[in-house]
């Protein structure tokens, strides 16, 4: 295998690891959206105290809550789908750029998470540290928020 091969391997499995961190993200969302909308459900074959007609509100606003969260997270799905993973050679929409001690995807924020041994996270193009790393490449340096960082390689 190339080192080119290589490298597009690594690469589709940063994307592959991102999307399994998002769809992860939005199953525990809907859960928890499920279970505070079955919560918010009154028996109406029984009587209701003022407690239970409290609790099942609070669940409502909770389950109503969490309608963002769900939406959020199918949006940035829809983004991860539709955005070019190609190889890159500059800091752009779908790069994976690796820095001192900090790897980043730009696709969509997310939580940090790991790919053959190496914490990544993920950024949006809003994301102040891509407008500093924008259009670089490995070898380039920038500064942000009084740091200033080499880009070690853009993948």
């Amino acid at each position: 295998m190339s080192v080119v091969q290589d490298r597009a391997a690594y690469k589709q499995m940063i994307r592959d690891r991102l999307m399994q961190v998002e769809t992860e993200a939005l199953e525990l969302a809907k859960a928890h959206h499920e279970e505070f909308l079955r919560e918010s459900q009154l028996d109406r074959t029984e009587t209701v105290d003022k407690d239970e007609v409290a609790a099942s509100r609070e669940n409502a606003d909770l389950a109503a809550a969490f309608d963002g969260p769900v939406l959020a997270h199918h949006a940035k799905i829809d983004v991860i789908e539709n955005m070019d993973f190609s190889l890159k050679d500059t800091v752009q929409p779908g790069a994976a750029v690796i820095l001192d001690g900090l790897n980043f995807v730009v696709a969509v924020s997310t939580e940090k998470f790991d790919v053959d041994g190496r914490a990544f996270m993920g950024i949006s193009t809003q994301s102040p540290i891509y407008k500093a790393m924008e259009g670089l490449g490995a070898g380039d340096t920038f500064t942000h928020a009084g740091k200033e960082y080499e880009i070690q390689d853009v993948l």
